[in-house]
Formats: structure tokens, sequence, C-alpha cells
């Protein structure tokens, strides 16, 4: 019998997938299951967004692109940039469209990372970002943060760079994902002034910035924009998940060594998705604020229902997650309790062990769901924690 796995490279068999959607697809199998598990907006896309979508598609706009994705959709995206965010690119040479944050990380990561390279890795965190890193063969070195609050301050970003002096890209998302935590102007600017006494490359996945609770949000391109990649999108911020756009901006010349790769993985990215996305970053500039305004109010429901029932938690400052410490009383790590609430409770969250270091003991509930589904949430909690 031929032996197929020996045609399989070790680097793509030794890379792990996240179990998050594995794990939500199993809890779905549960009946009558409240979940709180995946972080997909639970609104439509903008109307007017839609409609520009429709349009293209009624226009026979269904040819290829730029590779780099059309110049007017990579204009509207640098106009976004600047007016949300004060941020300064040219569109014909630093910004690509991608089809979403992920291809938009799996092209960096090829382009700067080899066998054996160093990336450091705030953790708890996505687990596409440790996939990414083995799938290229690199070394990742978590940075556990949950002693700070589940914040990277300089003090710990100058011990690990102590550790590892070769370590050649620093790996960034904020809001964050799973924790909701996120950084002031301040904090982005002392984290920056250690970088910059560096060769890093600095990865800031932004992808949640419209959806910051304390304030406007601030890039870390603000500070460092020549050793800075950063990742924006629509998928959260209006509700676009399915249209794949995301967009990577930074130098020049990193950029267009980005732009071959990400050009060998999909040639372009879909041409009505990229109008819509003109659409969406110009006339839609502000239409995360009615989402951005419920997701509030569903975070101060869930964080004080949660603190109510013994889970500790930093308070998010963003995207639709709330990270919180499993109480002592339960003698259950993180998946093994996931695992009861969801059979006993008939509740779906995420087990903290699957963010990395600094995740286990913690449970992630998301809220982008309806109110209505988290006040049941929280009942069927209560229930399950006072049986206990």
């Amino acid at each position: 019998m031929v032996n197929l796995a020996q045609a399989v490279q070790p680097n793509v068999r030794n890379t792990r997938l996240s179990d998050i959607y594995g794990f939500s697809e199993q809890l779905a199998q549960i009946p009558d299951l409240v979940s709180l598990t995946l972080g997909e907006p639970d609104f439509p896309t903008p109307e007017h967004v839609k409609q520009a979508g429709i349009a293209a598609i009624m226009a026979d706009q269904s040819h290829y692109t730029e590779t780099w994705g059309r110049l007017a959709t990579r204009t509207a995206a640098a106009a976004f940039l600047h007016e949300r965010y004060g941020l300064d690119y040219d569109p014909a040479t630093q910004v690509v469209i991608t089809n979403g944050v992920t291809e938009a990380m799996y092209a960096t990561l090829a382009t700067l990372v080899g066998p054996g390279d160093e990336v450091l890795l705030p953790t708890p965190a996505f687990p596409v970002y440790d996939s990414l890193v083995e799938l290229n063969e690199g070394h990742l070195v978590e940075i556990n943060t949950e002693p700070d609050g589940f914040l990277l301050t300089p003090a710990r970003l100058q011990a690990t760079l102590a550790a590892h002096p070769r370590a050649k890209v620093l790996l960034l998302n904020f809001p964050s994902n799973p924790t909701g935590r996120s950084y002031s102007a301040s904090q982005i600017d002392a984290l920056a002034q250690v970088v910059a006494q560096t060769d890093l490359v600095v990865v800031s996945d932004e992808i949640y910035s419209e959806l910051t609770y304390t304030g406007r949000h601030v890039s870390f391109a603000k500070y460092l924009p020549e050793q800075t990649i950063l990742f924006n999108g629509l998928s959260k911020s209006h509700a676009m998940t399915g249209w794949r756009i995301g967009v990577i901006a930074g130098p020049a010349a990193l950029v267009t060594e980005i732009a071959k790769v990400r050009e060998l993985m999909s040639t372009s990215v879909m041409t009505a998705a990229q109008v819509a996305a003109a659409e969406a970053f110009g006339n839609g500039m502000n239409d995360a604020a009615p989402m951005r305004a419920e997701y509030e109010r569903r975070r101060d429901y869930l964080y004080t229902a949660f603190q109510a029932l013994g889970f500790q938690c930093e308070k998010p400052q963003g995207a639709f997650y709330l990270f919180a410490k499993i109480p002592d009383r339960f003698d259950l790590d993180s998946a093994a309790f996931c695992q009861d609430v969801a059979e006993t409770a008939k509740v779906g969250l995420i087990p903290g062990s699957s963010f990395g270091a600094g995740g286990e003991g913690y449970v992630r509930a998301s809220y982008a769901t309806s109110m209505a589904n988290l006040h049941e949430a929280v009942r069927r909690l209560q229930t399950y924690c006072a049986n206990h």
C-alpha cells in the first residue's frame, strides 16, 4: 500500500490547527445550547455596502483586479486609516487588499519567518498565530502577560529580548482576542521606544480597532511606522466576515515582498467584494458606531454578571470577548470545565488553554450574540454555579 503520509512536508504535518472551531462544532451538537463560543458579529452588513456589492455584480465587475487590489479600494482603505488613526500610507506602494486578515498574516509570516527564526507573541493569543509560525518553521516565543493584566509591558518585553536577542518578529493583537484588552497611547509609545532599539519587525493585527470602547483606538504604526506591518479590515467593524476583506499596510520595501507571496496565494480578492469594501471604508467610515454601542452594552452586562458569579476578569476595552478566571472551587482544568458547563448547563464557552501561556484556568465568552442569549446564558450559569 502506498504511504501517502510520506508525501506531506513535516512542517505541515506538525502544524496544529486551532481547536476553537473544532470544540465549538463539538458543542454545537448539544441540543438547546446557548453558544458564547465564536467571534462572529450578529449584525447584518450595512445596507449601502451590500447594495454597492450587488451593483458591482450587476455591472459585470467580475474579472481580475490588480493583484494588490483595486487602486480605488486601496485608496479608500488608506483614507480610512488616515482619518480614523492618523496614519499615512501611499495606496500605490504601501497598501494591499487581502482575503481577510488570515491571508494577510500567512503572507506576512511566510515573507518574514524562516526555519528557526524567533517570533515573539504576547499570550493568551488567538492560536492561528502559533500555527502559522509553526507552518513556516519558525520558533514561537510566548510572553505570558497574565501577571500584568494581559498587557505586554516594556519591562517584560525588554526581559524577553534579553533572553532572545535574535528575535525577528513581534506579533501584537489589540484590542485582543481573547482578552478584550487594549493599549493607551502612552503604553504604545513606551513599547515602541523599546522596539526602536532593535531590528524587530512588529506585525500588529488591529482588526478589532473600530470596536474600542475607551476612547479612540491608537495604532502601533502611529509610533513606529518604519518597523510596523499593520493589519486591518472590515470583518468585525462592518460585520463582513464572509466578504473576506483584509488590509496590509506598512513600509513599501516590506509590503512589496509580502505582496509577492499574497499574489501566489489567490491572485486577487473578489472584485465585487472590493467594490463593497471601498464603499464601507468611505461612506461607511462610521458604520461601526451603533454596533460598538451595542457591544459595549453587552460587555457591561456580561462583565457584571460574571463577576457576581465569582469569575474574576479584566474589563474588556474592545473586541467582543470576556476572558474570565474560573472560580477556585471548581477542580477542573479549563477544557474539562467548559465541557461540563456545556453538558450540564447548556452554555458554550471556549477553554482558556486554547490561547497559549497564561490561558489555562480561564474561559472565553463571546458577547457577539443577542442580549436575550446573554441573559439566558447567565441564568443557566447561575444555576450551574449554585449547584457546585
